[in-house]
């Protein structure tokens, strides 16, 4: 069995002595002479091959180097210059990572006359049809098969009522869905909103909440009172607000005691009172 080693370049006494050369090249491609500062070392890559390095001293740059390749030809008591290039040091300021901007939007991003493409891989929808197939087969009723009551409710659109080209290219799937009850139950309208935990009741008492269609009436509905702080939004019914349809009476107002002065020997006048 052989084991590869790696070749160390032998020292090179033409490429590490070509200090002028490469501040050369490093200057010609900065915006000023001055930005090349202080030599930094050489570092020899492969055989007739090696990169010098220069401080940045451009304000803008602080913490980069200009990193400049020459190279040699086999006997060459010359130098050529490969590649010259500014990089950034350990202590360079760089910017934030590029991300993708399907990655980068947020809820709320979206604004007037904005457009987000949909991804066809979301597995947060699936195709129509497969709500279909599942809700014909549920209503088949087969007993020897243990069914998922949750694959088969109400959000699937029945046989019947299904024509190709006129119902849903894509629908909710069960992946979808639960995202959807985790960020709203979780969220500002959920039971743990600290205007839900003063309440005096429950949005499931509520007469101004609107239950919502499929299976996901049995946990949200919507509020529909103008004067509640969730009014159009996606309500649990363990959530709550002080808008509450069956608050009966504000409480009654809590009595302030008259002042004290703080010197016995004032008296107090009643600037109200006529005087003579």
């Amino acid at each position: 069995m052989t084991t590869a080693t790696t070749r160390r370049p032998a020292t090179d006494a033409v490429l590490t002595g070509a200090v002028d050369e490469a501040r050369a090249a490093a200057v010609a491609i900065a915006s000023r002479p001055e930005h090349v500062g202080e030599h930094l070392g050489v570092d020899l890559d492969e055989e007739r091959l090696a990169t010098h390095r220069f401080a940045s001293a451009d304000p803008a740059y602080r913490g980069w180097m200009w990193a400049v390749t020459v190279a040699r030809v086999p006997r060459g008591r010359s130098v050529t210059v490969s590649e010259a290039v500014l990089l950034p040091g350990d202590e360079a300021l760089l910017s934030q990572e590029w991300v993708p901007w399907s990655e980068r939007l947020a809820p709320g991003d979206l604004g007037v006359g904005d457009l987000l493409p949909s991804d066809p891989d979301d597995d947060r929808l699936e195709p129509g049809y497969q709500q279909t197939g599942a809700a014909g087969r549920s209503s088949q009723g087969d007993a020897d098969t243990d069914t998922d009551v949750d694959a088969f409710d109400d959000d699937a659109d029945r046989v019947a009522l299904w024509e190709l080209g006129l119902g849903r290219v894509r629908v909710l799937s069960h992946i979808g869905r639960d995202d959807a009850v985790d960020r709203w139950y979780a969220g500002d309208h959920g039971p743990a909103a600290p205007i839900a935990e003063s309440a005096p009741a429950q949005c499931s008492t509520c007469g101004f909440v609107v239950a919502l269609g499929g299976s996901l009436r049995r946990v949200f509905g919507v509020c529909a009172n103008a004067m509640s702080p969730s009014d159009g939004r996606v309500v649990s019914y363990d959530h709550g607000c002080g808008a509450h349809s069956e608050v009966a009476e504000l409480p009654p107002p809590v009595e302030v005691a008259p002042p004290v002065p703080e010197d016995p020997d004032l008296d107090l006048v009643d600037l109200r009172a006529p005087t003579d």
